[in-house]
């Protein structure tokens, strides 16, 4: 099999989802673009099955918190098609306030501890998973460790003032 290139991707990614694909950049040669997550499935299924696209490795599935953003998190996928030779990442901003977005269980059964990682650290809710709870943290934790909703140090800590340090 032949390998494809990142502008025949987005062509074809455009020919099928239109404008539900947005925001392409090709950061260090790697594929990125953004779209929603209420057709997130559609364009995790059809990079999967399509002989043109062929992306059979799930590599990551993970989130990030942007707190000055209007959609706080942002869901990033991480695909490999090992028969094109060619990855790409795609993010879906999602309501830090209500962190929802379909799983992709549906599309690979390898989603499901990713998810729960995601889910554990970010708060991020897969609808329909088989299976969500913690998988790193205590079940009593009331909080999303990487949420940036914390202060980095504790401002109460003696050894850091300023006037120790000559400022």
């Amino acid at each position: 099999m032949a390998a494809i290139t990142n502008q025949e991707l987005i062509t074809i990614l455009g020919d099928k989802f239109g404008d539900k694909i947005v925001n392409v950049s090709e950061p260090y040669g790697l594929l990125t673009f953004e779209t929603s997550k209420d057709v997130i499935i559609s364009v995790l299924t059809f990079l999967k099955e399509s002989s043109t696209t062929d992306f059979n490795f799930l590599t990551d599935i993970t989130a990030v918190h942007y707190p000055e953003k209007k959609h706080g998190i942002a869901v990033v996928y991480h695909l490999h098609s090992m028969v094109k030779r060619v990855r790409v990442r795609i993010k879906v901003f999602i309501d830090e306030h209500h962190p929802h977005i379909p799983t992709a269980t549906v599309v690979w059964n390898g989603a499901n501890w990713m998810e729960r990682e995601t889910y554990d650290l970010f708060g991020v809710k897969f609808d329909g998973h088989p299976d969500l709870r913690r998988i790193l943290n205590m079940d009593e934790l009331g909080v999303h460790p990487m949420l940036k909703q914390y202060p980095l140090e504790d401002p109460n800590r003696v050894d850091k003032k300023d006037e120790y340090f000559g400022r």
